[in-house]
């Protein structure tokens, strides 16, 4: 099995070559192409590679599935006695990406 952990937006991702992931949102449109180069480690049928910190002429594409939107977060302010009461909501928007290959 093949398999990389990049990061994109801050985070760290597992990306196994054929299936997708959800990243954090990036600013390019369905279909389109994208290319990951900060791989930090790829492991291909055991032989393993880990960057100090990324893996040189290391890099993942893939493909922009959509946009998807996360669970709702309700923040609820409240101050006893004060009758301060703040209700706001917040959805997180992501991309699901689909792993073509891994190279390096």
């Amino acid at each position: 099995m093949k398999y990389a952990i990049v990061e994109s937006g801050g985070k760290q991702y597992k990306a196994v070559e054929g299936q997708s992931i959800v990243v954090d949102r990036l600013d390019v449109g369905a279909g389109e192409k994208v290319v990951l180069s900060d791989v930090l480690l790829t492991v291909d049928d055991g032989a393993v590679k880990v960057g100090q910190p990324f893996v040189k002429n290391a890099k993942v594409s893939a493909t922009v599935v959509g946009e998807e939107k996360g669970p709702k977060i309700i923040v609820f302010k409240y101050r006893p006695k004060k009758h301060y009461r703040v209700k706001t909501g917040h959805r997180q928007l992501y991309t699901r990406i689909q792993i073509d290959s891994i190279e390096g």
